[in-house]
């Protein structure tokens, strides 16, 4: 999978898995109303459990091909597929990479990891390694001898005049390093209002007017308003608690995601084929020093059969002979090695002669 298109925008592939057409159409729909173009969404299976064919008339296997994904998710989906399900891939700009996301959770894509669960439960016994799963793939037209199935092609005889021709390929792995998309949860601050009873104490005053009547029986003084109207008024007064709210911010959270790269170092095999050929004919090296010869180059190391190594490659002198170089040999000298002694080539020269056998014959 490939994260940058011909314009050099980064994009990134979502792909989830739904168990009905509906839900694969709405979220299909969802999409297209979201600003995806619908050229950037591709869906596969055709919703008949068993049927391995999806709707245009290809096997799912050649489906999910298009699809850079790790062997093993291709292979739990196929299985949905193969039980009636549908796969909807999204390839979308980096920016609405999580709006995509949202969108295919909401429309209700299934968990993968659970889903694969519940087959196990039933009898399915999931990803079954990688050479186990490519020989289990079903024909996808005709094998050429390139076709790294897991299982070698025969030899191929072509008759002639003056005899048979016999041709063995020659297989390299390589390895292909992708990226998918895992989540780890996620985080969800949600605020709601909570009422909680408030006690407070406040002291208030009040004025209280009371009237008193009571019964005398004195002479008329001096100074006394005889017959005369009169009003005398009395206030009362009290306080009453008077309740205000201010509001204010006490605390604030902040739900921030921030992104980083980092380089993971992946480590792997990957296998090749080796041709070794051996010409017995008697007074002839032939092929096989021809081909051993065409793979010797400077600078590689030459490593007899105990592990020693014994000197570096100068060059090839003339058909039957390796020169040494003098840089790596303990007397300063230039030393000649039998090309008959070489046993194979990898990265380095292997003899068949041990490293005190190969010094004797300097």
């Amino acid at each position: 999978m490939s994260d940058i298109d011909q314009n050099d925008i980064p994009t990134r592939n979502a792909t989830a898995y739904f168990e009905t057409r509906a839900a694969a159409d709405a979220a299909v729909n969802d999409l297209v109303a979201a600003g995806i173009p619908r050229g950037q969404i591709s869906v596969a299976g055709t919703g008949t459990s068993g049927d391995t064919r999806t709707t245009d008339n290809r096997s799912f296997w050649e489906e999910l091909k298009d699809l850079f994904l790790p062997a093993e998710d291709r292979y739990a989906y196929a299985e949905g597929l193969r039980r009636g399900g549908f796969v909807v891939s999204v390839r979308t700009e980096e920016t609405g990479y999580e709006r995509v996301l949202e969108i295919l959770d909401r429309d209700g894509a299934v968990d993968l990891d659970k889903q694969q669960a519940n087959w196990r439960g039933e009898g399915w016994t999931g990803y079954p390694g990688e050479e186990a799963s490519a020989s289990a793939l079903p024909p996808a037209g005709n094998v050429s001898d390139t076709d790294l199935t897991g299982a070698a092609p025969s030899p191929r005889v072509a008759a002639g005049s003056s005899g048979t021709e016999e041709v063995v390929p020659v297989y390299e792995e390589q390895l292909r390093v992708g990226k998918r998309d895992v989540s780890h949860g996620r985080v969800r601050i949600r605020s709601y209002v909570v009422e909680t009873p408030v006690n407070e104490q406040i002291r208030l005053h009040s004025e209280s007017v009371q009237v008193e009547r009571k019964p005398v029986d004195r002479p008329v003084a001096a100074g006394d308003a005889l017959f005369q109207d009169r009003v005398i008024e009395a206030e009362e007064r009290a306080e009453e608690a008077v309740v205000a709210k201010d509001t204010r911010v006490k605390e604030e959270l902040t739900l921030r995601k921030t992104a980083a790269d980092r380089t993971q170092d992946i480590s792997d095999t990957v296998r090749h084929t080796e041709v070794e050929i051996q010409d017995e004919r008697s007074g002839s090296m032939g092929g096989w020093a021809t081909d051993v010869s065409g793979r010797i180059v400077e600078h590689m190391d030459v490593i007899a059969s105990d592990g020693v190594k014994i000197g570096t490659v100068d060059q090839l002198d003339g058909p039957d002979k390796i020169k040494l170089a003098k840089s790596t040999s303990p007397d300063g000298q230039h030393h000649y090695i039998p090309l008959n002694w070489v046993d194979h080539v990898d990265a380095h020269v292997h003899l068949t002669r041990a490293s005190t056998e190969a010094r004797s014959a300097w």
